[in-house]
């Protein structure tokens, strides 16, 4: 759910994109404050496959793994993202001038493109690394996977549609192509937090047997 704290940012970043941002021209504050919820969202990337991991490896240590890697990744590239705007409030405080416009422009040029790898490209594999993991072991409903599945390769398209000029990342259709992942993520967080894990083989027995489910065999 925390993951969904970004969504103010592509308000927030709109002064940064202004020619006169590095020259002083407009506030920084909402630039600041989107970074920081970028942040909170890299943090929560990381987060999500540390807490999942234990229980979905269980259906399939190595899509599991290639989870928590892929979140991971996310994460690392969120935070380059967010360094590159950072380095243009930096330096708009140290009163470069106008030769460090184009420079301002540039960095915003490359988050944008950090943006379509980070927080576009790599949701499409999580989807289909944890949506097939969560299929397949019947943890929660399997409408919700299956969203995530059907939502996986309308991104890529849409993405690959946005790289190669055909409308741009904050177009609607964009928007449109990302709504399947983004109800699926929303779903599942919901979902896990009202309802939890549905009974499963994975984790049959850790009541009875009074341990954990981290204590349970795999399923084979």
């Amino acid at each position: 759910m925390l993951t969904f704290v970004s969504i103010p940012t592509v308000a927030l970043y709109g002064p940064a994109r202004d020619s006169d941002f590095v020259l002083g021209a407009t506030s920084e504050t909402s630039v600041l404050v989107g970074s920081v919820l970028e942040v909170i969202v890299a943090l929560a990337c990381i987060g999500t496959a540390v807490v999942l991991y234990p229980v979905v490896k269980r259906q399939g240590q190595t899509r599991a793994l290639g989870f928590v890697s892929v979140r991971i990744l996310e994460a690392a590239c969120i935070f380059i993202g967010v360094a590159s705007l950072l380095t243009i409030v930096a330096l708009r405080r140290q009163g470069v001038g106008a030769e460090a416009v184009v420079t301002g422009q540039m960095l915003v040029a490359f988050y944008d493109s950090v943006f379509l790898v980070s927080q576009s490209l790599i949701p499409a594999a999580n989807a289909l690394l944890l949506g097939t993991l969560l299929y397949q072991a019947r943890l929660v409903p399997r409408v919700l996977p299956v969203l995530g599945l059907v939502g996986a390769p309308l991104l890529v398209v849409s993405d690959l549609c946005v790289l190669f000029g055909l409308w741009d990342r904050l177009s609607p259709v964009t928007a449109i192509g990302a709504l399947p992942i983004a109800v699926w993520e929303f779903s599942l967080g919901v979902y896990l937090i009202v309802r939890g894990f549905r009974p499963s083989e994975i984790t049959a027995g850790s009541a009875a047997a009074g341990t954990s489910v981290r204590d349970v065999e795999p399923v084979t």
